[in-house]
């Protein structure tokens, strides 16, 4: 989802599921952080967890990296003509059939904001992201997976031009999160998205996610409080933000 996947300690000159982050064709790229990303911590966990591993050249492994050559590009790159998987004039973004977000619109509040996107009244939200400028997000939820948030691709069910994927996203609860203290558990979400990709550039367009948030932050909220005093309890309606994708099951 966002740039928590990274660190910066080592420098990796070669990623083994990611395009267009080293070599000759990225000299001139400018970066957000002032250097390449780097996915070691995150790529290890993924290796642990995955549930399958994909043949290389199959649907489902090609598939598996342009989706994370698309987020690392979206999170890390700051100029959109630096972009190689992502198409600047065609790009769109939608979250459970929320308005659709443009680049800019996704460069100024961060991929968790988008994500966790929510119609519910302020009062009800287990996360607001409306309060949250893009770096505050990336902390909150930096702090709380610190091995990064891993992805995978659990079926592919049409091929390009039009991508249609079952996807998995987990973390380890490591770090607080929003006053609540870390359980060491698995938390993560399950759903499906589409990419609409021209396939002469193999360039992705269009974006399109549909998922039950309360699914991941239900699972962020059954620490106990830190200050000691007694959580309010949230619903599964109210963690996901949407009656009816809360009640799919993908």
């Amino acid at each position: 989802m966002a740039s928590s996947d990274v660190t910066e300690s080592d420098v990796v000159q070669h990623d083994p599921y990611r395009s267009f982050i080293y070599g000759e064709g990225e000299k001139d790229t400018v970066w957000r952080t002032g250097a390449p990303p780097n996915y070691e911590l995150v790529n290890k966990l993924f290796e642990q967890g995955r549930t399958n591993v994909w043949a290389k050249g199959t649907l489902e492994e090609k598939v598996q990296g342009i989706v994370k050559t698309w987020e690392m590009e979206r999170v890390n790159k700051v100029r959109p003509q630096d972009y190689k998987s992502i198409d600047p004039e065609a790009f769109s973004h939608s979250v459970n059939g929320t308005p659709t977000k443009s680049l800019a619109e996704m460069a100024k509040i961060g991929g968790y904001n988008q994500f966790l996107q929510t119609s519910l009244p302020e009062d009800l939200r287990a996360y607001d992201p409306s309060k949250y400028t893009l770096q505050e997000a990336q902390n909150i939820f930096l702090n709380a997976f610190p091995r990064g948030f891993a992805l995978e691709i659990l079926e592919v069910y049409s091929g390009p031009p039009k991508i249609v994927y079952k996807f998995r996203h987990w973390a380890y609860m490591d770090g607080p999160f929003q006053g609540h203290a870390p359980t060491g558990e698995l938390v993560q979400l399950i759903g499906i998205s589409i990419f609409n990709v021209d396939e002469s550039t193999m360039k992705v367009g269009k974006v399109e996610f549909f998922y039950d948030p309360g699914e991941l932050l239900g699972d962020l909220l059954k620490g106990p409080l830190l200050d000691g005093s007694e959580a309010t309890k949230v619903s599964s309606d109210a963690a996901s933000g949407c009656p009816v994708i809360s009640k799919l099951r993908i």
